[in-house]
């Protein structure tokens, strides 16, 4: 088992999914009898487009940086280091019962698809740090290894029956047949959106605001464009931050770039994906009847090509700003949710059909509690750091402790017993 553990590790934490994601899918398309040369065109495919996402985003980060380096020297009383997702997911793959829980979480999926219970097959071996991350806080706060493994083994198997019951809702919205979204604050984000929209319903004037990306194209004209859009959004968050007229239009620049390219990235990781969908259900239908069905989970990344995701993204990045700000008691400075701001959106703009006005309610407030509660665990995102060996210097946080329901659920737990 260690020395799975520490294969699964190196792929993940010293490769990360770019390398790690294309070698799951052409070991996936092998199992599904595809031939040797067509697994591995689909591996490269999918990996291609994850990694053309992965820059894009980096670029998304590093272009509004002077945007937010202006606003948070604002701020005073920042006392809190907001990490960045990657290192608290590496992170929880150090937990001593990781070598267990991982291949137990893949042999119970095994299982449930044998049994018929549940449809979906989890390849986002990368994304199981969300299972890994909620155990490790068991672990640390309660002191019990028993316990973490159960909550992660919980965590994992949970996200399969949520996956499931979202996917035909993920497909409609983003055109993706047979797969479905395993990440799991993505459900948290979708439960909220669902609840945001009932509320909305209840309110006369407003439930009745129906904006989607290609009507408001229609109306507004070049105006409405994508790229237009991204231009004079990031035109005026520079000039908003005091860049200058010049470096305001290379911040809008960028942002129309992003717009653009995001749905072009999605769209090559759905070219390598459909293969492996088409064999794994003739696979499927062979051994288990002509009315057995797969669902391929896959990263909320997948949502990111829908145009009322990339404009929300986007429109919800000044709210962010001020979220940090202006609330009261803020100990430090969201840099690290406004850049998972871009896999907030799909959850939202799914619950509201691509309806971009709702969408970007849900987002704003997906990302408001995230703010808060990533705020109010910071000294058990600190003790879970602490414990399990990174090496940080003082208060940490991360959007992750706020945004993902059972970290929440394990903290304040934490903090009755």
């Amino acid at each position: 088992m260690d020395v799975v553990l520490k294969i699964m590790q190196y792929i993940m934490n010293d490769l990360g999914a770019v390398v790690g994601l294309p070698i799951i899918i052409i070991i996936m398309g092998l199992i599904f009898r595809m031939k040797i040369g067509a697994a591995v065109k689909s591996g490269i495919t999918v990996g291609i487009g994850f990694k053309g996402l992965s820059v894009i985003v980096s670029l998304l980060m590093t272009t509004i940086t002077p945007v937010v380096e202006y606003y948070g020297k604002m701020g005073t009383g920042y006392s809190v280091t907001d990490l960045p997702f990657p290192v608290v997911g590496g992170a929880s793959w150090t937990v001593p019962f990781a070598a267990i829980v991982v291949p137990a979480i893949v042999l119970i999926n095994i299982i449930l698809l044998k049994l018929k219970v549940t449809k979906v097959i989890n390849v986002d071996i990368w994304n199981f740090m969300h299972f890994l991350v909620p155990g490790a806080l068991a672990y640390v706060l309660f002191h019990n290894v028993v316990l973490g493994a159960i909550v992660t083994i919980a965590a994992g198997t949970l996200e399969l029956f949520f996956a499931q019951w979202l996917a035909p809702k993920w497909q409609e919205t983003f055109e993706c047949e047979g797969v479905t979204c395993t990440t799991l604050p993505a459900a948290c984000g979708y439960f909220v959106s669902v609840g945001v929209n009932k509320l909305i319903d209840l309110i006369p004037g407003l439930r009745d605001v129906d904006v989607d990306m290609e009507s408001l194209s229609d109306k507004l004209g070049i105006f409405g464009d994508s790229s237009i859009v991204g231009l004079i959004i990031g035109f005026c968050l520079g000039m908003a931050s005091k860049q200058g007229v010049g470096p305001s239009v290379v911040i809008g620049m960028e942002i129309a770039t992003v717009l653009i390219v995001i749905p072009k990235m999605v769209g090559i990781m759905m070219e390598g994906i459909t293969p492996i969908g088409n064999a794994a259900t003739a696979v499927m239908r062979k051994s288990m009847g002509e009315d057995a069905e797969l669902l391929i989970g896959m990263d909320v990344a997948v949502g990111l090509g829908h145009p009322a995701a990339v404009t929300c993204t986007i429109l919800a990045m000044p709210f962010v700003i001020l979220m940090g700000l202006l609330i009261p008691g803020m100990k430090y400075f969201p840099i690290g949710v406004l850049g998972t701001i871009c896999y907030c959106a799909p959850s939202p703009v799914a619950a509201s059909k691509g309806n971009m006005f709702r969408s970007l309610i849900c987002t704003i407030v997906v990302c408001a509690y995230t703010v808060v509660l990533a705020n109010v665990f910071i000294p058990e995102a600190t003790a879970m750091l602490q414990a399990t060996g990174v090496g940080i210097k003082g208060m940490v946080t991360e959007a992750g402790f706020g945004g993902n329901f059972i970290n929440v659920i394990v903290e304040f737990l934490s903090r009755i017993f």
